[in-house]
């Protein structure tokens, strides 16, 4: 499950940038908070679909090759 390993180093670091940026917004623009929403659902909603994808990804290839596990 190699795509499981990727997804998640790949969350890791989204997520962190994602919280550096809205993090930034609310430091240095507090009257505009709501700029800090996009980073914060963003940053939970893009490795969600992502591993909803890897995860469809792997049935799929699972029910055409079974001789291959």
């Amino acid at each position: 499950m190699l795509w499981k390993k990727h997804w998640l180093l790949f969350t890791v670091i989204w997520v962190v940038v994602s919280g550096l940026n809205a993090g930034t917004i609310l430091a240095f623009s507090p009257d505009e908070s709501e700029k800090a929403l996009r980073p914060i659902v963003l940053g939970l909603a893009v490795p969600a679909l992502l591993y909803l994808v890897g995860w469809a990804w792997q049935r799929l290839r699972g029910r055409q090759d079974p001789s291959e596990k």
